[in-house]
């Protein structure tokens, strides 16, 4: 990988400020990637052509994926989406970002369908543990989550993990796109970050979720480092994908 001095270029689709591409970020580029921001919380109109760009990664949000009369953009992003996996890009969609990926591609979405906030053992299914991205997790790990929604799974999709509360928690369609409901993303800091969004916290627990602040800074001191791990691990393996695609045009079946 080092030896491939080609500049890629990164297109990532974020949507509120608190929810960045976390310990990634510094992954791609360190890997020579050149990133670019579209933040639609600040610009709703944005517009760019995906097939400009070497990959796309959807970030998550607080919005839900099928609040497309809300926040127009959401249609936007889930035809970009199809338009990256279609050619064959790699794509990595995160929490809401799982979402319109799976909506893309005829999922339906349901509403705090399954609400998980804090740390939850992530589990591969039988196609994860083969699976080169996912069967980092061996036979499970403990993995940051917030999120009350979920989906049904697109028939272009393989199952590739879940949770006790969330039955899908990744997912891959093709070769090189991913849905991770889950944050393996996240950092000490921004878990704190999260817990302390009173805005955001206050809606979960309007929803009926409590957040125990102490319980969740006592599991992130015990799970953050061999998550870190994990991370670059499954991060890194997601990366490689940059070096093994080549452009074309495929249309996954629905």
């Amino acid at each position: 990988m080092s030896g491939d001095r080609v500049m890629r270029k990164l297109l990532v689709f974020q949507h509120v400020p608190f929810e960045p591409l976390g310990i990634v970020d510094s992954m791609f580029k360190a890997a020579g990637f050149r990133i670019r921001y579209v933040n639609f919380n600040r610009a709703e109109n944005a517009d760019v052509a995906v097939e400009r760009y070497n990959g796309l990664v959807v970030l998550g949000g607080p919005m839900g994926a099928d609040e497309v009369e809300r926040h127009p953009h959401l249609q936007f992003e889930q035809a970009a989406i199809r338009a990256a996996v279609e050619r064959g890009m790699p794509v990595l969609g995160i929490c809401l970002g799982a979402q319109l990926m799976a909506a893309s591609f005829g999922g339906r979405i349901l509403r705090r369908g399954a609400v998980e906030f804090g740390w939850r053992r992530v589990t591969p299914t039988a196609a994860g543990v083969a699976d080169p991205v996912i069967g980092h997790l061996g036979g499970g790990a403990e993995i940051f989550q917030w999120h009350s929604d979920t989906f049904t799974l697109p028939a272009a999709a393989e199952h590739l993990a879940a949770s006790a509360d969330c039955r899908y928690q990744a997912f891959r369609i093709g070769e090189c796109a991913y849905g991770f409901q889950f944050h393996l993303e996240a950092d000490r800091a921004l878990i704190r970050r999260w817990v302390g969004a009173k805005r955001h916290v206050a809606e979960l627990e309007r929803r009926g979720v409590a957040i125990e602040r102490e319980r969740i800074e006592h599991e992130t001191a015990a799970n953050i480092a061999p998550a870190r791990r994990l991370a670059e691990r499954v991060f890194g393996e997601f990366i490689a994908r940059f070096y093994r695609w080549r452009r074309r045009s495929v249309l996954p079946s629905r």
